[in-house]
């Protein structure tokens, strides 16, 4: 048998390049509205202010109503099927959107791109979940969600250099066609289980099941998703993962046009300037989640960086608009520290939540996170729109981060603390 050091390497140079191009592009047909609404699709089509925040925010509507349908189909059939359909579905979405001539069906088309991105991340959670073990799993959780700040960082300058040279509408058809391509590649790489992975010996796939199992033997199972989904900690991930995520995705979708209203400065500057906090939030997810399984803390890198988050955004706020590269520099160490907790968050969920119903949960909590992006980028939008100020969206979000970081707090570090504190979800199996 191979040590144990060759075995995970292994798994991560296999694993880690799909599972990370697979959910960048899911990011990249979700973002780029921001770059459209900077860009004039607005004047274009005639929408208001009002109806363009609306129109932004369909996509975490949908979103948030398949992720727990999504996610259980997958954890009782197949990984693998469920987001080659969704990459398929969602590249043709994305393209669509380009050819829009009416806000009806702009409205329509970004509802259905969340319906069909639902599942993708509690899926390739709960993948992880099952091919890595807990003193591996932030990392994975980091690289699966690297993705997120990766792909922002090179759309934000790719997509001002594609609105500046051919306008919004070659954007989106250009930038939804690598999804289409990347759906054949997923097929013919990509097996559910390790027990399918012909690249696995016998003697790794037993190992690896092994390690698994001896993770969940002190968790109690639930009798079902309706035990799961009323029990005090999945409530608690639910009610964080929603606050978090208005002041994540708020500041996601309209960073791009806060800096022009903050500045003087054409498009492609917009795109590197938006570029910079990611290339932070990179670095910092990195060094977090190697420091949470080195220390096998996960809390201590979830809440003290949102609380991190919560001061700069409240800072930016205070120095205002007269100061422009402070306040920018605010922002920056504000999307840095709003990032670098996911993988750490993500890997507790698993310690905490049995095996049984993790499909499922995994799925409500980002339903909820999805909630949160809907609220966020909604009332961000329709702020600086109502304003002309990004001012009164820097204290909205501001106020759902400390939220998070004071629910947090309470959540238990490890299953024996909750055992101890005789959570509901630790019920007996009958």
């Amino acid at each position: 048998m191979e040590s144990a050091k060759s075995f995970a390497v292994q798994r991560w140079w296999y694993l880690m390049p799909i599972i990370f191009i697979t959910y960048s592009l899911a990011y990249l047909d979700r973002a780029n509205y921001g770059f459209a609404a900077a860009a004039g699709i607005d004047r274009d089509l005639g929408i208001t202010h009002g109806t363009s925040s609306l129109i932004g925010s369909l996509f975490f509507l949908g979103y948030c109503l398949f992720q727990v349908p999504g996610a259980i189909y997958a954890q009782k059939n197949s990984v693998k099927k469920l987001i080659f359909f969704s990459l398929i579905l969602w590249g043709l979405c994305a393209a669509a959107t380009g050819m829009v001539s009416n806000i009806p069906m702009l409205m329509v088309l970004r509802f259905v791109l969340g319906v069909v991105e639902a599942a993708v991340m509690p899926s390739m959670l709960m993948y992880i979940s099952r091919w890595f073990t807990r003193t591996e799993r932030s990392r994975a959780n980091t690289f699966l969600i690297l993705g997120n700040p990766v792909t922002v960082l090179w759309m934000s300058v790719v997509s001002g250099y594609l609105v500046h040279g051919f306008g919004w509408r070659h954007m989106f058809v250009i930038e939804g066609a690598p999804a289409l391509i990347w759906a054949v590649v997923w097929w013919f790489t990509v097996k559910d289980r390790p027990a399918d992975a012909s690249w696995l010996s016998d003697d790794e796939k037993n190992e690896l099941q092994a390690r698994l199992k001896s993770e969940q033997a002190h968790i109690a199972p639930v009798r079902d998703y309706k035990s799961a989904f009323r029990s005090s900690i999945v409530l608690k991930f639910c009610a964080i993962h929603a606050l978090w995520s208005i002041g994540v995705y708020g500041f996601i979708m309209w960073l791009p046009s806060i800096l022009k209203a903050a500045a003087t400065i054409d498009i492609v500057s917009v795109g590197w300037l938006a570029a910079v906090p990611y290339l932070a939030a990179i670095v910092l997810m990195l060094l977090g989640s190697w420091l949470s399984d080195k220390t096998h803390n996960r809390k201590l890198f979830v809440w003290p960086l949102l609380l991190v988050g919560t001061i700069a955004f409240v800072a930016s706020y205070l120095v205002g608009g007269t100061h422009f590269w402070l306040s920018f520099a605010l922002l920056v160490i504000a999307g840095a520290t709003m990032y670098a907790p996911y993988g750490p968050f993500f890997a507790l969920v698993p310690e905490l939540i049995p095996s049984n119903v993790l499909g499922g949960a995994i799925g409500l909590i980002n339903a909820c996170g999805a909630l949160g992006a809907f609220l966020g980028s909604w009332v961000v939008g329709y702020l600086n729109g109502a304003t002309g100020s990004p001012a009164a969206s820097y204290i909205f979000m501001a106020g759902g981060l400390l939220l998070s970081v004071i629910l947090m707090i309470t959540v238990p570090a490890h299953s024996k603390e909750l055992n101890r504190r005789d959570d509901a979800l630790a019920v007996s199996r009958t």
